[in-house]
């Protein structure tokens, strides 16, 4: 039954988005893994492992279009819910090291080792099984996201307040995992990654996979998303972004709205920062950082929000423009990336898709012929009336 109503709730445009999805997951490792080198359809290993990382922002500018697009809630902390899910998959990768490290410490992660740990924290235990892993890469964006939103929407808190005090919590978590004895590996964070769930982490067949993996969560992400917004519930998310007290005078408890779709969105982007991490092999303190809570708003503002598509897009195309452009002039990124969110303000306001949405969808409508008959009877004299 669940399924059912996920299906009828997907539109033509998400239909699309989500099928081109499912043939890139498999038709991009198959190029990589089955053609020639020499092939000119044949994708390269880091080049897929790029477009990887791209599909990762993908969904974690789809999950800030749930709330902002759709919620009204700007949130500049999404940089850490992220961060959380790559945090909880890089302590389950350092587990399986074991005693392949530098060090040679089966117990113990190498900087643990370095710092003269002699016990291994009690949050670590149970990062040793994958399925633990994967339960808090959900649970650790998800619980803080709950505890958050609880204080938050409980008192009201809207606006541009809510948007500073997401970064505040962004930056003090950014502080915090930055210190050694946190237990983290401090600035450095976690990397020299081996393997995952026994397969060589650096082989190219293990990268296909995790691309593959990435595209499909996207589109579930995608399908799960269009589901909601399109759903009795997401005309309430649209009324509370639209009309906040309005809603609540006609009975909705506005703050567990906000809560659950706060939620919700927290987790997809823990589910980012875990596909994240094993395609880049490395997770640090950066990843906090509130520039890059800000970046996901531009992918989002630059594709369109509360479209769902359109955050797709711009985080794609953005940072595909940012791996080009850094490489020329490394220097003047952030003064284009600046610039063009100036110019999708002043020009594209609702973005690429909501600009350019109406125009595709709008068809003409067809001049319908005028029966034979009814030609002959309008051109024939009117007689008058004896």
């Amino acid at each position: 039954m669940i399924t059912a109503f996920i299906l009828r709730s997907l539109d033509r445009r998400i239909s699309i988005a989500i099928a081109i999805l499912i043939a890139v997951a498999f038709l991009v490792p198959l190029s990589n893994l089955a053609l020639l080198e020499t092939s000119a359809l044949h994708v390269p290993t880091y080049l897929m492992s790029l477009f990887g990382k791209y599909l990762t922002y993908a969904l974690l500018a789809l999950a800030l279009d749930l709330v902002w697009g759709y919620c009204g809630i700007l949130s500049l902390g999404h940089g850490a819910f992220f961060a959380l899910g790559g945090y909880a998959m890089g302590m389950y990768l350092m587990r399986q090291i074991g005693s392949r490290g530098t060090y040679g410490n089966p117990l113990l992660p190498d900087f643990m080792v370095f710092l003269n740990w002699k016990d291994l924290p009690w949050f670590w235990y149970g990062f040793d099984n994958f399925w633990f892993a994967m339960l808090m890469v959900l649970v650790a964006p998800g619980l803080l996201a709950f505890i958050f939103g609880w204080f938050a929407f409980r008192s009201r808190v809207n606006g541009v307040y809510l948007s500073i005090i997401t970064q505040a919590m962004t930056y003090a978590l950014l502080l915090a995992f930055f210190r050694n004895d946190m237990g983290f590996g401090g600035n450095n964070g976690l990397t020299d990654f081996k393997d995952i769930l026994g397969f060589n982490i650096q082989a190219d067949g293990t990268r296909a996979v995790l691309f593959a993996i990435t595209a499909l969560i996207l589109a579930l992400a995608l399908m799960l998303s269009s589901a909601i917004v399109r759903s009795k519930f997401g005309k309430v998310l649209v009324g509370v972004r639209d009309a906040e007290s309005r809603t609540r005078f006609l009975g909705y408890r506005v703050e567990h709205v906000k809560l659950f779709v706060f939620v919700v969105s927290a987790m997809m982007a823990g589910i980012a920062g875990a596909l994240y991490v094993p395609q880049i092999g490395i997770i640090n303190p950066g990843e906090f950082a509130p520039a890059n809570s800000i970046e996901v708003v531009i992918w989002t503002a630059v594709g369109g929000r509360a479209t769902l598509i359109g955050p797709i897009i711009g985080a794609i195309l953005v940072n595909g423009g940012k791996t080009v452009f850094t490489g020329l002039f490394p220097s003047f990124w952030l003064f284009a990336l600046g610039g063009l969110f100036v110019a999708v303000t002043l020009f594209l306001p609702k973005g690429i898709v909501g600009t350019i949405g109406p125009y595709i969808a709008r068809k003409p409508k067809p001049v319908s012929p005028q029966p034979k008959a009814a030609e002959d009877e309008a051109s024939k004299p009117v007689q008058a009336a004896e």
